[in-house]
């Protein structure tokens, strides 16, 4: 089975190819702004790159946020284009997730993973895991204060990492139970690939017409007020 996965959920956009759950080739950019054309790019590059040719590719698996809305809608966008004109089945996991799962293999089973999306201000996405790769605690979006996570840390050491966990650290970091990365990590279709296979076995496909990305919250905007009239 030949997966092509996709992340633009963050500044971060990559491209994986994995067969048979095996990683084949990633290709990263880390920008500022990501778009439609460097991820097409990518996708054209890893693909001939590892000696395929795209028509080959058995699915296309995509991270469906939480994560910056313009990023998840071009991510989606695209993973749904290609699904619709190769007539190939799509399959979505959550971002926070595909985080927890690049570092669940260092620590022990008593550990409880924290992945953070910064989300603006003192707020952020995240969630929590075992390092068995188990949902702890659903996704959600947080404002960072001191009585934050308190039940959590009260029980036991909580990792903290992702780019919304320096807004953590300046709260939380006195906590003893609280670790926080010294590496940033970020969102990577290696990961977003290696827990889409196994949905993919399992026939977890998503609907290609009515999928949307998970937001989270309503994306916000600033409407420029109009001027007093005179």
């Amino acid at each position: 089975m030949l997966l092509l996965s996709l992340d633009t959920s963050t500044a971060a956009c990559s491209v994986a190819l994995h067969q048979n759950g095996t990683l084949l080739g990633c290709y990263e950019l880390f920008t500022e702004r990501t778009s439609a054309a460097m991820l097409t790019t990518l996708i054209d590059d890893v693909v001939k790159q590892a000696g395929f040719e795209l028509s080959m590719v058995d699915a296309v698996a995509v991270a469906k946020g939480p994560g910056s809305y313009t990023g998840l809608r071009i991510g989606v966008s695209t993973a749904k284009g290609l699904c619709f004109a190769l007539d190939k089945p799509m399959l979505a996991v959550n971002t926070l997730a595909a985080m927890a799962a690049q570092v669940q293999a260092f620590y022990p089973v008593d550990y409880v993973l924290c992945p953070m999306i910064d989300a603006r201000r003192m707020e952020v996405y995240c969630a929590f895991y075992g390092v068995d790769g188990q949902e702890i605690r659903t996704t959600s979006a947080e404002i960072i204060d001191e009585q934050s996570f308190s039940e959590q840390l009260a029980q036991g050491p909580v990792v903290f990492f992702g780019d919304g966990a320096a807004k953590c650290q300046s709260v939380l970091g006195s906590n003893s139970n609280a670790i926080f990365l010294d590496k940033l990590i970020v969102p990577s279709a290696r990961t977003i690939g290696a827990l889409a296979t196994p949905l993919f076995a399992q026939g977890q496909f998503e609907n290609v017409a009515t999928f949307e990305p998970f937001y989270l919250k309503e994306f916000m905007t600033t409407v420029p007020k109009k001027p007093l009239a005179v």
